[in-house]
């Protein structure tokens, strides 16, 4: 029963959470609801079974405790009325109304105002993730301490503080408009995107791949693309993590071993995935905007998905398509990149320069992948010791055990050899 509890939570927690807080406006208060909804079905359901609409019922209690708390606080009678209006506290159904509460036609836009207002600028990038995965994503806090291997009262205090500066900071329920979205839709962005990242190539731990990760970015990807069809960049997102994601059954070996693209068994890729991932970035591109860095990002991957094997790749597109990506959002890493795909359009000497010209950019120091392009470059050039040198350095500065054992494995190959 409880797998099913939570089934339900993941499907329905966003939802349920969007709409309290249209109610009693404050995304925190909401939360603690929402949970105060949860913990009443775990306690009911395993004897009364699951509901058939198991939204509403969740909706229902979440309301009901909102009125509770606002005659405990002895809140103005006038909210109590807008909020309360033809309810009755002590039923144990639903009454029929709640049947149309959670697929009113409120309920997406508040989807959407959860969604900006959990990933608000005001916040840090720690805090606006945590936030996210605990509002939309209906995890625990014991489940994204475990994805980012963090204590889990380091993850609550995230939580709790939190929703103290959305609330301090008067941050309003709401979809912003004009020019601040803009802003605060990149921040969105980011969210999903750095934890996509983490579960793509996890920055430390046991493994390589954290596919939960990945697909609650993808998933909460894919409703916003839903809320907000006419933003380009939300589509070139979902179609970067779409084709991204078709490549996680080849990407890892028998030990959890990271597996480089270049050597990875094509036909795991799954080609439903590659299609949707087509799908999203044919409708950003129709939407005729200016490609922005998402979109570019999923035309890199779109290039990768398109080639039969590794040979076949259009390095020179990849690389073409990496500089205009710097112009658009110059950036390092951005450039290191860029360098990989010179190294294999151009050759590995074009690629080295490209490497030398950014090795002293304060954003790449400690950064693994740095010394690991760098050894690379050189193996390829014959420079195996130089090389191997590299590799240990890459060893030394990551944090991940299947990439550090990969490094030291390739420094060994190249002991000795000239």
């Amino acid at each position: 029963m409880h797998a099913s509890i939570d089934a339900v939570w993941r499907l329905e927690s966003a939802r349920i959470t969007a709409g309290l807080a249209r109610l009693v406006r404050d995304v925190g208060l909401a939360e603690e609801l929402a949970q105060d909804a949860l913990v009443a079905a775990l306690e009911q359901w395993p004897e009364s079974g699951v509901p058939d609409n198991p939204g509403a019922w969740l909706m229902a209690v979440g309301k009901r405790r909102a009125i509770d708390r606002i005659r405990r606080q002895q809140r103005l009678e006038s909210k109590l009325e807008e909020i309360g209006h033809g309810l009755e506290p002590e039923a144990s159904e639903a009454p029929p109304e709640f049947d149309l509460a959670v697929d009113d036609e409120h309920i997406e836009d508040d989807v959407l105002r959860l969604i900006f207002t959990a990933c608000h600028p005001v916040l840090s990038t720690q805090a606006r993730v945590a936030l996210t995965l605990r509002m939309l994503g209906g995890l625990t806090t014991e489940e994204i301490a475990r994805a980012f291997l963090t204590s889990e009262p380091t993850v609550a205090q995230r939580i709790v503080r939190a929703k103290r500066t959305l609330s301090e900071a008067g941050v309003p329920f709401e979809v912003p408009e004009g020019p601040e979205r803009a802003a605060r839709l990149a921040s969105v962005l980011e969210v999903l995107y750095l934890i996509f990242n983490e579960g793509y190539a996890a920055s430390s731990g046991d493994d390589w791949v954290r596919a939960d990760l990945c697909q609650e970015a993808l998933r909460l990807g894919r409703i916003l693309a839903g809320l907000a069809p006419d933003e380009p960049e939300v589509h070139g997102l979902v179609a970067l993590m779409e084709i991204q994601v078709s490549r996680t059954r080849a990407r890892t070996g028998p030990s959890g071993e990271p597996v480089p693209l270049h050597e990875q068994d094509r036909a795991c890729w799954d080609r439903l995935l590659i299609h949707r991932g087509f799908a999203a970035l044919l409708r950003a591109r129709e939407i005729g905007a200016p490609p922005g860095p998402y979109v570019l990002q999923a035309a890199i991957a779109a290039c990768h998905a398109q080639a039969a094997s590794a040979e076949e790749t259009d390095w020179a597109q990849i690389a073409s398509l990496y500089g205009i990506l710097a112009s658009v959002a110059p950036s390092p890493i951005v450039e290191l990149n860029r360098a990989v795909a010179v190294g294999l359009a151009d050759g590995p000497e074009a690629g080295l320069r490209l490497v030398d010209a950014i090795a002293g950019e304060p954003a790449l120091r400690g950064y693994p992948l740095l010394p690991g392009v760098r050894g690379d470059l050189l193996a390829r050039l014959g420079r195996a010791e130089e090389a191997r040198k590299e590799f240990e350095h890459a060893a030394e500065l990551t944090r991940n055990a299947p990439e550090r054992r990969v490094l030291l494995d390739r420094a060994a190959a190249l002991d000795g050899a000239q």
